[in-house]
């Protein structure tokens, strides 16, 4: 099993990744060991994660969401469908 997850920082904004262990890498986020984006904007708080059969389908789901405005992943984050769709129809891309 693979997930796609979106995480919110310290200073509001989303970071979306992917991983085969939804645990292991939360806590990588947290304690900053894997460095990169979300080590300077922790605490972090796991707001959103989907589960998938592939890797490939965890890394589409990711790279998806990463162009999506945070309008939109507000939307995700609350899993309001209704309001992804208006949001996608009102830039007139299906991201």
């Amino acid at each position: 099993m693979f997930h796609c997850y979106l995480l919110r920082c310290s200073d509001g904004t989303f970071y979306c990744g992917h991983t085969d262990d939804m645990e292991r890498r939360l806590a990588e986020h947290k304690s900053g060991a894997c460095g990169g984006y979300t080590y300077k904007r922790r605490p972090v708080e796991l707001v959103w994660n989907d589960a998938f059969q592939t890797r490939d389908d965890a890394k589409a789901a990711e790279k998806r969401i990463k162009g999506w405005s945070k309008a939109k992943k507000e939307a995700l984050i609350q899993r309001d469908w209704v309001r992804i769709s208006e949001l996608a129809r009102c830039r007139g891309l299906n991201r």
